[in-house]
């Protein structure tokens, strides 16, 4: 049955038709991502299905009783709330009762008041049977980065209070999710970890996501907008890119073949007497849908990038023992670097290690504390901000463009004019004279992008271009950096859009020197596993110790921790014998490329668990030793 149903929906924007006249239904257990080019509608639709705003015409209806989550692009939440109060429900009783033992936990290391609560609240805990909602929230918490949970929500930056909107929506447990972008300004391991709870979980989504591994990964069907129409495709993002590729096709071929026809039907019509009122009615009907079928679209317009780049010299920039700190607090230890010509590098790094700082420093917007900064005198950086620009209310878009320039030069040594430029962007002639407040947040970004390459630089530094952008822009927008001469530096939490585009990476990790990695993103993720896995290897016998002294100590445990003591070895037992079979087939030499992937990915969520249940196993253990 459909927990969710849309019956003739239309939106409509001021003069804009988004959707027109079309109706879907999401099943229980369908797990649907929502994609179409900036601007379509796609954001709109999904707070109209939320509840959030009304259609222009047409109806929702949800299935009774529904439990329903929310998560949009920039989620609203009380400034003046900690985040544990902002990421939990308080009208349910059992996330109350939790909230406030967590509280007294985190308050007990300098409250005694605090103290005194841990004991009644415990019984209430054991009364609603709210312990393993309890866990739940510590691993949704510590998973997503939130840990200290009494900080206030209006002191968070907007990536880590679009966290905690996702922490207050996977919470609740819901049958349906509603996600709009729940991958930008993730961290990586963050991002991974969302993959797979989202794809184990059970319950229905419904998400907008540029992230196409994510969309892989975790999609059993995709719905597009294209054209104010909704196709829908019952598989996942390889399935979709296959089926939308034959749906062109046949648009292309129905296009022409009706361009044919209407060509035939124009000379019979032409050729009857225009005095005659007794024309063939049904012919004229046809030869007007013929007209439309000829005139429509092969699919929605697609972005054109094609700008010219100015040579590089000899000389491109070159660091000498940079650096950067605030305070006490060291953003970038001493670091040196020479650019080469054409070479590509991805910045890896957690949120606060200091990416962007460098990005900053790079592109001579701040300077550093110490070093030197060398850049040739051919060289032109253009830089593309994780930041939307700083847009004036009420301005036209044509007219931000040709603030900048007139007239773009091609690489083919033509010029276009601004508006012809705008064109190539996907921005209709109507919409280029909108003012820019009516564009969507993927419309600024394409906009943003645009008004960075207009300016022909031979040095490009991205700092999370995927961020709001479409698929089908940021296709083009790779087939472009393949074929870059100049020199290219991209931060990015996009896994596809990293392996795709760089050949080596610098890492960043707090309080570390930048290590520069001669490889892909996925051969470094390959590489942390292994490190990963020697790691818990050698803790295997420090283990053993604390499972020995811990033998002694048991009897001291409650029954129920007792019992919970057994599972826990089972469970480890049975985990360290998959990981043994793994372990020997990755050491087999018979697996693919493919498949060693497959099998390094099971490895790693294998030891997860493992180390989830150790960590528990040696809470236990220690409990009264």
């Amino acid at each position: 049955m459909n927990l969710i149903s849309a019956d003739n929906i239309s939106i409509r924007f001021g003069d804009r038709l988004l959707l027109d006249n079309v109706s879907f239904g999401l099943e229980q257990g369908r797990k649907v991502a929502l994609v179409g080019v900036n601007g379509c509608g796609k954001s709109t639709l999904l707070r109209i299905l939320a509840g959030e705003e009304a259609p222009s015409s047409g109806e929702v209806a949800y299935k009774n009783d529904l439990n329903m989550a929310y998560l949009p692009q920039q989620p609203d939440l009380d400034p003046d709330a900690t985040i544990l109060e902002a990421a939990m429900d308080m009208d349910d009783p059992v996330m109350e009762v939790v909230s406030q033992y967590e509280q007294a936990v985190y308050r007990s290391a300098y409250d005694p008041k605090a103290v005194e609560r841990l004991t009644d609240l415990a019984s209430k805990m054991d009364s609603l049977n709210a312990w393993n909602y309890e866990s739940k929230v510590k691993e949704i918490l510590g998973r997503l980065g939130l840990h200290d949970l009494e900080q206030k929500v209006g002191e968070l930056s907007g990536g880590q209070q679009k966290r905690v909107g996702l922490a207050r929506a996977l919470l609740q447990q819901p049958e349906l999710l509603l996600l709009d972008e729940p991958t930008n300004h993730l961290d990586l391991d963050i991002i991974e970890w969302l993959e797979e709870y989202l794809s184990a979980n059970q319950m229905s989504i419904l998400m907008v996501t540029h992230d196409r591994y994510f969309l892989e990964s975790v999609t059993n069907e995709i719905v597009e907008i294209d054209q104010a129409k909704l196709f829908q495709y019952n598989g996942n993002y390889s399935y979709f890119l296959e089926k939308k590729q034959e749906r062109y096709e046949n648009d292309q071929a129905r296009s022409e073949k009706a361009r044919n026809l209407m060509r035939k039907e124009l000379e019979w019509i032409r050729r009857q007497p225009k005095a005659r009122g007794t024309k063939a009615k049904y012919r004229i009907e046809a030869f007007e849908e013929l007209k439309k079928d000829a005139a429509r679209p092969a699919s929605a317009g697609t972005v054109e990038l094609d700008v010219s780049e100015k040579r590089l010299g000899g000389k491109i920039i070159e660091l000498q023992h940079v650096s950067k700190s605030y305070g006490e607090t060291v953003i970038l230890r001493p670091f040196s670097y020479i650019f080469r010509k054409g070479e590509k590098i991805g910045i890896v790094g957690k949120n606060g290690s200091g990416k962007t700082t460098f990005l900053e420093i790079l592109s001579g917007r701040l300077e550093p504390d110490s070093g030197v900064i060398d850049q040739g005198v051919n060289t032109h950086i253009g830089y593309f901000r994780q930041e939307e620009p700083n847009f004036k209310p009420g301005e036209r878009v044509i007219d931000i463009v040709r603030a900048e320039a007139e007239v773009m030069k091609l690489s083919d040594g033509n010029e276009i004019s601004a508006s012809q430029m705008l064109q190539r962007f996907n921005f209709s002639p109507s919409q280029q004279y909108d003012i820019v407040d009516k564009l969507s947040g993927g419309e600024k970004r394409r906009l943003q992008l645009l008004l960075v390459l207009l300016l022909n630089p031979n040095f490009l530094i991205l700092d999370e271009p995927t961020n709001d952008l479409d698929l089908i822009t940021l296709q083009v927008l790779e087939d472009f950096l393949q074929g870059y001469k100049g020199c290219l530096i991209v931060v990015s939490h996009d896994r596809y859009f990293m392996n795709r585009m760089v050949d080596h990476l610098f890492i960043f990790e707090k309080g570390k020197d930048v290590e520069d990695f001669n490889g892909t993103y996925l051969q470094y993720r390959d590489q942390q596993d292994l490190q990963k896995f020697a790691e818990q290897e050698s803790r295997k016998p420090e283990l053993q110790k604390s499972k020995e002294k811990a033998r002694g100590s048991s009897e001291k445990l409650s029954f129920k921790e007792k019992r919970e003591m057994e599972q826990l070895e089972a469970d480890m037992e049975i985990l360290n014998s998959r990981k043994a079979e793994l372990i020997e087939s990755l050491n087999s030499g018979d697996l693919n490329h493919e498949q060693l992937r497959e099998v390094a990915e099971e490895i790693e969520k294998n030891q997860e668990e493992l180390d989830s249940k150790e960590l528990r196993w040696l809470e236990l253990s220690e409990k009264e030793g």
